[in-house]
């Protein structure tokens, strides 16, 4: 048997196979080529658990630019933002653009547009630059392909030629026999004369990571606490596409590890990603930063949040007359709160008060009723003379009043203001003040005022 090597407690994952316990014929083989002990593990056990990185806390926020800003997107990259604003760290904005199908430069610009509009200003990023630039993925492929011939080398990671029938096949038989659908490790333990077979025949191939077969896999999530996972479901996954293409997971920690991210704050349906990750973050040597995996943002349904319930991006809500500060204040109360009734938060109030430790697992409900009234909230505080050019800026922009300032815009605020939730609101309020039938009001008053003097 091999030996079981699995340190928990570390902020490193650590995987390991013991020459003592190597099979008789490679055992000599092992001192003079140690990546070979990687090539002929399928006993080996591991687990792990990361603990906070020490120094700078760097957190990020890295959305795909495959549409828009959706608020469950900006509740990360706000907790985000505000856990480094709390911490006195910097907060990092990375595009995951490789996705190149999908991926635009629209959708690039429009999300950086909501983030700014929100308030949320990045210290490293697309606009601004930073020492561990480049800052979208589709920038910076040569350093995945050389993570990924460093893993190559040690022996982590190895060809795979199997051919896309031939992985149809192993699925379909895994399902035969009612096991998890994982690759059978054909090309893990090939003999180096059928890879070199392969390779001047020039067949496409794939980078394959070598996963234990036994063990778990342990992380303290700072949200859900202790998770873990069994490595036996797993199998060996590709980290590099025949088209030379790096997969997703591969990309993120390769990512996270050279930007020197110690706090990875995101949405819980990457906690399924978590295991893969940290699997590559020892298999390249660097240590494993915190996780903290948020809860889904739910509609009044409790289902997930989607387009089928409303509004769902942050510049639909501006474009219906949100307010950043309303929408900042509400997103940071969707899982969050200070353990008082207190509701109403500015920015920098949300930055002296936010804790990681009070974000709490279950998923949060999206209350578009809430926000309105929490909208109004906001306005209604705002300086006079701010709201009047709120107000005067909306009349003018929508035609209905030719100037944006004088008497008359201070006074038709001043009178409207306390029943305005939504800026665009304004409209209909003003509209209605202006349409008000005061002569034929007037004339009636003195009608019945008459007659009541003649009777």
């Amino acid at each position: 048997m091999v030996k079981m090597a699995g340190l928990v407690g570390s902020p490193w994952l650590r995987i390991r196979v013991s020459p003592d316990f190597a099979p008789p014929l490679l055992r000599s083989r092992l001192a003079s080529k140690p990546y070979l002990a990687h090539r002929r593990r399928r006993y080996l056990s591991a687990s792990a658990s990361s603990a906070p990185a020490q120094g700078e806390v760097r957190v990020r926020f890295a959305p795909s630019p495959t549409g828009n800003l959706h608020v469950g997107g900006a509740r990360t990259a706000l907790f985000n933002y505000l856990f480094a604003r709390s911490k006195g760290g910097r907060f990092i904005l990375r595009i995951e653009d490789t996705d190149l199908e999908r991926s635009t430069r629209k959708s690039e610009e429009a999300m950086l547009h909501d983030l700014s509009w929100l308030g949320l200003d990045w210290d490293e990023g697309p606009g601004v630059g930073g020492d561990y630039g480049p800052y979208r993925q589709s920038e910076r492929n040569f350093l995945y392909k050389q993570y990924a011939e460093k893993l190559l080398d040690s022996g982590a990671v190895y060809r795979c030629f199997c051919s896309n029938e031939e992985l149809e096949q192993m699925k379909e038989t895994a399902k035969r026999l009612q096991l998890p659908p994982v690759y059978t490790g054909k090309w893990a333990t090939a003999p180096e004369k059928e890879i070199e077979e392969e390779l001047v025949k020039g067949t496409p191939y794939t980078y394959r990571f070598r996963v234990p077969e036994e063990g778990t896999l342990k992380i303290n999530d700072l949200i859900r606490g202790e998770v873990s996972w069994s490595l036996d479901t797993l199998g060996d996954f590709v980290i590099m596409r025949s088209n030379g293409q790096p997969v997703y997971n591969f990309c993120v920690t390769v990512d996270d590890a050279t930007m020197r991210i110690s706090h990875v704050i995101r949405a819980e349906e990457h906690l399924p990603n978590t295991l893969r990750q940290a699997l590559i973050y020892n298999a390249l040597g660097f240590p494993v930063p915190s996780f903290a995996h948020v809860s889904l943002i739910l509609a009044p349904d409790r289902s997930k949040l989607s387009k089928r319930h409303g509004a769902t991006s942050v510049g639909q809500f501006r474009e219906m007359g949100y307010l950043p500060q309303a929408m900042v204040n509400y997103l940071a109360l969707l899982g969050w709160g200070d353990g008082t009734e207190n509701e109403f938060f500015t920015i920098d109030q949300l930055v002296e008060k936010f804790s990681i430790d009070r974000v709490n697992k279950s998923g949060a409900i999206f209350d578009p009723t809430k926000l309105r009234w929490m909208n109004g909230q906001h306005l209604r505080s705002l300086p006079l003379d701010e709201l009047i050019e709120i107000f005067g800026d909306q009349w003018k922009r929508t035609g209905i009043l030719v100037e944006s300032e004088g008497t008359f815009v201070k006074d038709a605020t001043e009178l409207l203001k306390d029943g305005i939730d939504l800026i665009t609101d304004a409209d209909t309020a003003l509209s209605n003040l202006l349409s008000y039938p005061v002569l034929s009001t007037l004339s009636r008053e003195n009608l019945y005022l008459c007659l009541f003097e003649y009777y």
